[in-house]
């Protein structure tokens, strides 16, 4: 096969084409998923795992519009993309499954019930996505301590600005509340 060929896809088998990668999910997708979970759940798993689904629905609500802040590519929004649509959804459905007696009251393994393993897992999907969550919520507020600064530079280091001075002044630009007309 020519370069030209090889550019153009000609004489190609199937598995030398090259595959098309699906675009992410949007925040919306991302959120309708993790709903979807918890509606399923509501009613129908003891509260205990209700509880932790809302958990975890929460924190993928609140993350889900700032997952653009970790930056392409990274390890940590994928891990709350796939909390949201793949780990959380298959953890409870493969739950779901089962009859509710066996899934609440039979050991399965290590001395646990299925619903006891349910709720480590929810347990450890949470405290994860909290950790991401606190690590970009630790970025925006350092970002926004360094904003502070900068303004501190610009426009003075005075903390207190009486009504009506002029930013970086100190001086007043008018008569004071403090002073009688």
């Amino acid at each position: 096969m020519g370069w030209w060929q090889r550019i153009f896809g000609g004489g190609r088998t199937e598995e030398e084409r090259p595959v098309a990668i699906p675009a992410p999910p949007t925040t919306e997708q991302i959120v309708t998923s993790v709903d979807a979970v918890l509606s399923r759940v509501t009613g129908k798993a003891p509260a205990a795992v209700t509880a932790r689904v809302q958990r975890v629905a929460e924190t993928v609500h609140e993350m889900a519009p700032r997952l653009d802040r970790l930056g392409a590519g990274s390890q940590q929004a994928h891990t709350v993309v796939a909390t949201a649509t793949s780990y959380l959804p298959e953890a409870v459905d493969a739950y779901l499954r089962l009859p509710r007696d066996f899934a609440d009251r039979r050991v399965v393994d290590r001395g646990k019930t299925s619903l006891m393993i349910l709720c480590d897992q929810l347990d450890l999907l949470g405290s994860t996505i909290d950790k991401i969550s606190d690590a970009v919520s630790r970025a925006d507020a350092v970002a926004l301590v360094a904003h502070g600064r900068f303004l501190e530079e610009k426009f003075g280091t005075s903390g207190l600005t009486l009504p009506g001075s002029l930013p970086g002044s100190g001086t007043p630009s008018g008569p004071t509340p403090l002073e009688a007309p």
